[in-house]
This record gives structure tokens, C-alpha cells and sequence, in this order.
């Protein structure tokens, strides 16, 4: 057991009976990697892995094939099944070379937890735990996560970032998260190897920024450096790049306003970047409707800015609504003179409490009323019509009531 005090983890239920379960058959076993590290610095794990001796077979063999998934048998991970939760069981193994730079080429089966360690990314997520042995801590994670507060790499910090250079934006991931330093040869290495990162896969780099973007103020830890390579159109100017750092630092950590706030000068390149990172359809509407309305300036007088704020939830709606507010205040907050956003929020909140039309879904008369009662013609001209009138109840010229709508339409048609 090391660290100057004993630790004892809380253990999951689940997990603490298939480690109990290995050991009854004479294996050793372990909780291992973010759970330990989780557990240190207070927090409840969400993600129990395990690392034991048994080989896949033999854990197959412990727990039953009705109970296991074959989820990686190539790397010797078995899922086992226990009290309504899963659990991968992992064979301590050590890796070959990275030839792709993310996966290893081949894995050895080992008998010795240390040796499974000296795998790993990172110190913090080198310890092992199980209740009989306590910490198992061989590279001085528990120091480095609780003292020093910096991460740093397992052995040589350049091969760990040659081996798999998404370890890269992980390193920086966790120090947002954790709100940690960093080892200086550790940086030192992911500098240097930081043009790997465009052998990873879009899917990963998305999923490793999303992660910093959700840290409580990353933006000391977006270094340019690294950005400019993962996202050349938002780190290639340096002035613009720290003020969007700023403006995220300032946002809640709500994904589509950090994205925006992100890409807020990429104006119409922000879509083609979004569809290179793999991002789904509904989020990259979402940012580059804020990207776009980032200069939105609400009206001043009240009649104008009620019809202003109609048009914007019928166009948007009322999650981008909110969005724009929340990046408007971290705008602000960044430096811009922009106007503030209160009235035109508390028009859009009182708009919607009162349940006053603001789209073509909401318009008391439907499309094919139009055709049967006020003898519209369809396609174009129905279109038109419809957005005709929408236009006037929004602008408070009609209500928003069937009969006064039909009569409009045919009286509009008798004109024609």
C-alpha cells in the first residue's frame, strides 16, 4: 500500500463482488484507472473497470458464458454482467508497438498488476486498488494528483504520445477538468508531437474537445499550439483565438454556446468545420444559427421588438433564444460592446407564456383550410399565402383567429 495514509475506496457493489468472485477462483483482481482516480480526489465513480490475472477463458469460466460479452477478447476484455450492472474485466497485459499511432499492434497477457500499469497515459491513472492490498500506486500517482497537482506521463512522456497521440488531448482534457498543472517534460512531448494529432480519427478529436469544452474554464488549457492543429480556422488568428478563449471561460459550459463561442469567428466556414468533426445534424444547427446571430441587436421600441422576437422563436426557437442570451452575456463579459440581451429574453418569456403565434405551426388556419374554404391554389401560392399571413399576425395587423384569417385569404384572392 503506498501514500502516507491508507486509503480506503468505496467500492461499487457490482464491482466489489466480481473482483471477490476472481479472487475466491485464486486470481488477483483490481478496480483500476479513473474509478481510483475519481475516488481520491472525492468524487463517486461513474465507470467501474477492472483488471485481474485471469485470463479471458478464466473469466469466462468464473462467471458463465450467459453472464459475459466477448466485448474485446483480442485485448483480452471480457464484460461481465453482475447486480443489474456491467463491468469490463480486463487480463493485465502490456502493449507492442503503435503502428497506426492509436492502436497497439499486438498485446502480451502478464501476471503482474505493476506491469499492467506501466501501460497506462498518465501517473493518476496508474493506481489499482482492491480491499485485501489497498492502493497500488507504483508511479506516484496519488502524489502527483494530491500534491504536486500536475499530470504526468507514465515513464518516457514521448513514447507514451508516440504510442497513441490522443493521449495528447486527453493530457489536456484532464488538466481542464481537474483544474491541474502539468509535468513540464510531459507538455514538452505533447508539444512536439502535437502533429500526430492529425492521424486520429475526426470522431475522437470531437469527443476530446467536447470534454475540454466542458471543464469548468478551459481555456487556459486550449493552447494554440494544439488547436491550431485540430482546428487551424479558429487557433490561425492569434488575437481572435484568446478572445473566443475568453468568451468560453465567460459561458456556461452548455455545448452549443461554447461551440459557438469556439467558432465565433469562423462565420459561414463554421458549418464545413462542424460537418469535419462529425458533429450530428441538430447540433450543428443549433451553433451556427448562434455563430450567425451573433451580432443580433435587439429593437428598442416595444411594438418592433415584440415582432422582432416573434419572427426569432418561429425561426429559431426557443432553445437558440436562450443560447444567444447565454452567449451574448459571455460576449460581453470578453470585452464586446454588443447591447445586451434582458428585454428582448423577458419579450421572448412573455411571448410564450401568453401563447402567441410565432410560426406557421401556430397559425389558426392550416394549408389545406386555405385550399377548401378560401379557394387558394396549391404549391406556391399556398406557401405564399400562408407566410402572408403569418406575417400580419405577427405584425399585429390581424388576429390570430380562423374565420379573420380565411377572410384575409379570400379577399386576397378576389384581388388577384
Amino acid at each position: 500500500m503506498n501514500g502516507k495514509r491508507p486509503f480506503a475506496m468505496k467500492m461499487d457493489p457490482g464491482a466489489a463482488e466480481v473482483i471477490a468472485a476472481l479472487h475466491r477462483a485464486g486470481y488477483k483482481a483490481y478496480a483500476v484507472g479513473g474509478c481510483v482516480r475519481d475516488s481520491l480526489m472525492g468524487k463517486t465513480p461513474h465507470d467501474w473497470d477492472i483488471c485481474s490475472s485471469a485470463l479471458p477463458e478464466q473469466v469466462l469460466a468464473v462467471f458463465g458464458e450467459a453472464r459475459c460479452i466477448p466485448t474485446g477478447l483480442k485485448h483480452g476484455t471480457i464484460t461481465v454482467k453482475q447486480s443489474g450492472g456491467l463491468y469490463e474485466v480486463t487480463t493485465f497485459r502490456t502493449e507492442g508497438t503503435y503502428t497506426d499511432g492509436r492502436h497497439p499492434d499486438a498485446v502480451d497477457f502478464v501476471t503482474r498488476v505493476e506491469e499492467d500499469l506501466s501501460r497506462r497515459d498518465f501517473t493518476m491513472n496508474a493506481m489499482a486498488y482492491n480491499d485485501e492490498e489497498g492502493l497500488v500506486d507504483p508511479f506516484v500517482g496519488r502524489e502527483d494528483l494530491l500534491v504536486r497537482r500536475e499530470i504526468r506521463a507514465v515513464g518516457e512522456p514521448v513514447q507514451r504520445f508516440s504510442e497513441d497521440a490522443l493521449r495528447i488531448m486527453r493530457l489536456f482534457r484532464f488538466a481542464a477538468r481537474e483544474q491541474l498543472g502539468m509535468d513540464g517534460a510531459t507538455l514538452d512531448a505533447a508539444l512536439m508531437l502535437r502533429g500526430n494529432l492529425r492521424r486520429i480519427s475526426a470522431e475522437r478529436i470531437r469527443e476530446e474537445m467536447l470534454g475540454l469544452l466542458a471543464a469548468k474554464q478551459p481555456g487556459r488549457w486550449m493552447l494554440p499550439e494544439i488547436f491550431g492543429v485540430i482546428l487551424p480556422e479558429a487557433a490561425g488568428d492569434e488575437a481572435a483565438f484568446a478572445h473566443a478563449r475568453r468568451m468560453i471561460d465567460a459561458a456556461p459550459a452548455v455545448k452549443e454556446v461554447r461551440l459557438a463561442a469556439l467558432l465565433s469567428g469562423a462565420g459561414d466556414e463554421a458549418r464545413a468545420i462542424m460537418r469535419r468533426l462529425r458533429f450530428d445534424v441538430k447540433t450543428i444547427d443549433a451553433v451556427c444559427a448562434l455563430v450567425s446571430l451573433k451580432d443580433f441587436a435587439p429593437e428598442t421600441e416595444a411594438h418592433a421588438l415584440r415582432a422582432q422576437t416573434r419572427r426569432f422563436l418561429g425561426r429559431h426557437g426557443d432553445e437558440c433564444a436562450r443560447h444567444l442570451c447565454l452567449l451574448r452575456a459571455a460576449q460581453r463579459e470578453a470585452g464586446e460592446a454588443l447591447p445586451a440581451l434582458d428585454a428582448f429574453l423577458s419579450m421572448a418569456q412573455a411571448v410564450r407564456a401568453q401563447g402567441i403565434c410565432c410560426s406557421l405551426k401556430e397559425l389558426a388556419v392550416s394549408g389545406d383550410a386555405l385550399i377548401r374554404e378560401a379557394g387558394v391554389r396549391p404549391g406556391p401560392a399556398l406557401g405564399a399565402m400562408l407566410a402572408q399571413l403569418l406575417e400580419a399576425v405577427i405584425d399585429e395587423r390581424l388576429p390570430n383567429q380562423r374565420e379573420a384569417l380565411l377572410e384575409a385569404a379570400r379577399a386576397e384572392e378576389c384581388a388577384e
